[in-house]
């Protein structure tokens, strides 16, 4: 199967666990402000409040300091808490920055791919978080490096994100790159329209739009490796 010169890996839910990582932050977040213990009906009303903010700024309706002012203020208010929003979310984001928990198979993909390959993060996430996060984890001798949009100054699926990540990779030919992740609307929607080959982390084995022309589809981590990868 065809060997890449250069893996643009999504982090959130396909290299790192950030389920796992949002929990446990949003719960310690809870516990140090509120004072009390965080069940899981706070989660989950936090959980849609982020969510439906992450999505609008995929649209570009909202930016991410936007998304990073209100989130918190809307949980609250919708909670009828006291307290700060952005010192809320500050709170969150140091708790986040130490959730670096990898799926199984992250390491050893990582360490096999990165003999023959290049690899970087090519995340959404936030700058100070995503870097420490790496910086922290076991994968992090065999990443090159990582774009985080808030340096790019766009999100996948922007063209102005990939054009930012072809700039700092000095314009390679693109035949030489995939972009591997778990969303369709940013890391397989971005990776076609930059003219890249695309990976489709699929884990649940959700069906596959009839109008996304993804490259690969792949179910385990261990698939990216070129002799297992599903076409």
């Amino acid at each position: 199967m065809k060997q890449y010169g250069i893996y643009l890996l999504d982090a959130d839910n396909t290299l790192f666990d950030f389920l796992k990582a949002e929990r446990r932050a949003f719960s310690k977040t809870f516990e140090s402000l509120a004072g009390e213990p965080c069940s899981e009906e706070l989660y989950a009303c936090y959980n849609r409040i982020n969510a439906s903010l992450w999505e609008a700024l995929e649209r570009r309706e909202i930016t991410k300091p936007q998304l990073q002012q209100t989130r918190f203020g809307l949980f609250l208010k919708e909670q009828g808490l006291s307290g700060d929003g952005l010192t809320w979310n500050e709170t969150y984001l140091d708790h986040l920055s130490e959730g670096n928990f990898l799926f199984d198979g992250a390491l050893e993909v990582c360490r096999a791919l990165s003999q023959k390959a290049a690899l970087y993060l090519a995340t959404n996430g936030i700058t100070r978080v995503q870097k420490k996060r790496l910086r922290d984890s076991a994968i992090a001798p065999y990443i090159r490096g990582i774009f985080v949009s808030e340096e790019a100054g766009a999100e996948k699926p922007s063209p102005l994100y990939f054009d930012y990540v072809m700039k700092q990779l000095g314009n390679p030919e693109k035949k030489q790159i995939l972009m591997v992740g778990d969303s369709l609307t940013s890391d397989m929607a971005g990776g076609i329209a930059a003219g890249i080959d695309t990976c489709w982390y699929n884990p649940q084995r959700a069906p596959l739009p009839s109008n996304l022309k993804v490259t690969w589809q792949i179910h385990s981590l261990e698939q990216l490796l070129p002799s297992s990868m599903e076409r």
